[in-house]
């Protein structure tokens, strides 16, 4: 395994250049038999290769964006949904492109046409992509040392991948440093979870000595680390952590993007805000929005609006009581506005106030942050940007996410910040909202352990 393991980067890139190529060669035939002619000064041999390579730059960038390149990483069905939206975005930017260079509206069909055999061809790719993954690159199987916490509800999230790992046993890392060092050279691979440095930095050590793969669940201090600064003033390495947020260039550039797409994007979905306002009266004749409120940068508190999707005085007693799968104080038309994520809609009011950023660490109820920063005193580290629409932790966490896991996710986007990283995100919000498993709910279980803390 470990002789293929070094190939596994190039045979990605291999499927993802075919996958790429078939497409472009089905633009450049609807591009020559269909689009050419309409142009004002029509293209020959030269003209067409810069076609060719815009189509395969657009095509690049938005598999980059929405997470297309990753083959034989994401599921069967996430890697078609990432290379569909990619190719309809890479399409629908050349067809713009097109209309330019005509000067006028030009017929849409033959882009549609090339659209449906592009999708063909993704999902006929993608399911040779993963005989050759799976054939290539079984599972691994895994051991996973732990200290304290008792990892089995890790152990679930690593099952609910058998394509990629197996856990063949936990042993706890109380046997000693000997037998853990025979138990590394014996496996495929070790799983460190939540085992403190000092201990975790020696298995670690192991691990690269005897050239075995291991994966290690993340702190707290892990993240900062990543983020600091590599300084090279003299010949000792230093890491700089800034540790105040973003600079004063970024949260001008970030505010400034906030206003411009929070307004133009409130003009546009009007519509929708009528329609669902309607919808969310007509049934119960309740109030359309609701309001609440919540942290977001420095500690400042605001309340952010939302559609309503539960029944009027769904928390009448006034305690905190998160929504579960299939609750039934989620009204039918909630139901849809959740699934599609349309009850964050009048959020975009916030973001234009100021309150809210388009993209930043959810803004968290007044009593969770009080509740969760009792036992995670670094909960607060969220704070240091606003409260986002989207963020890091809404796209790659779900609704039901520990409070520790949202942290970590939210700090990763604090410390890496950038304006690229916001558009990436903005655009991986569409291909979220379609995802089912992203809204999952709280079980009864977790529920409970939020209103006893």
């Amino acid at each position: 395994m470990n002789n293929k393991e070094q190939y596994k980067r190039l045979i990605r890139s291999i499927l993802v250049i075919f996958l790429v190529m078939c497409e472009t060669m089905i633009f450049i035939y609807y591009w020559k038999t269909n689009y050419n002619m309409y142009t004002v000064f029509p293209f020959f041999q030269k003209g067409h290769w810069m076609m060719a390579a815009m189509y395969v730059i657009y095509q690049m960038l938005f598999l980059y964006i929405f997470g297309g390149l990753k083959v034989g990483y994401l599921k069967k069905a996430n890697i078609i949904f990432s290379q569909v939206l990619a190719m309809c975005g890479s399409n629908v930017i050349i067809y713009l492109q097109i209309v330019l260079l005509s000067v006028k509206f030009v017929t849409v069909i033959p882009m549609l046409k090339a659209t449906a055999i592009d999708a063909c061809i993704v999902i006929i790719v993608a399911f040779f992509n993963e005989r050759i993954f799976r054939k290539l690159f079984p599972p691994r199987e895994l051991v996973v040392l732990y200290d304290e916490y008792d990892p089995d509800e890790f152990i679930k999230k690593m099952n609910s991948r058998k394509d990629k790992y197996i856990i063949k046993n936990k042993i706890n890392v109380s046997v000693g440093m000997d037998a853990i060092k025979d138990t590394i050279l014996k496996a495929q691979g070790i799983v460190i979870y939540d085992v403190h440095s000092e201990l975790r930095n020696k298995i670690i050590k192991v691990c690269y000595e005897n050239d075995v793969r291991a994966y290690s669940t993340t702190k707290v201090s892990d993240i900062l680390i990543r983020g600091a600064e590599s300084l090279h003033l003299f010949d000792t390495p230093l890491l700089l952590y800034r540790n105040n947020g973003l600079s004063f260039e970024q949260r001008f550039v970030k505010r400034t993007i906030d206003i411009f797409v929070s307004f133009v994007m409130i003009v546009i979905t009007s519509p929708i805000f009528l329609v669902s306002a309607i919808a969310i009266k007509v049934y119960d004749r309740g109030p359309v929005f609701y309001r609440q409120a919540r942290y977001t940068i420095n500690g400042k508190i605001f309340n952010i609006h939302k559609f309503r999707s539960m029944i009027v005085n769904a928390e009448k007693d006034g305690k905190s009581q998160p929504a579960t799968d299939n609750d039934p104080r989620i009204t039918p038309v909630g139901k849809v506005l959740r699934a599609t994520r349309l009850d964050e809609l009048p959020q975009l009011i916030d973001i234009l106030v100021g309150n809210m950023s388009l993209v930043g660490p959810r803004p968290e109820r007044v009593e969770h942050v009080e509740k969760y920063s009792e036992d995670i005193p670094e909960f607060r580290y969220r704070l240091k940007v606003r409260g986002g629409l989207t963020g890091y932790a809404q796209l790659y966490g779900k609704y039901n996410t520990s409070p520790y896991d949202k942290l970590q996710l939210d700090l990763i986007y604090i410390q890496n910040y950038s304006v690229f990283l916001d558009i990436r995100l903005i655009f991986m919000t569409i291909k979220i909202m379609f995802m089912k498993e992203s809204t999952e709910g709280f079980t009864e279980e977790q529920k409970e352990n939020i209103q006893e803390r």
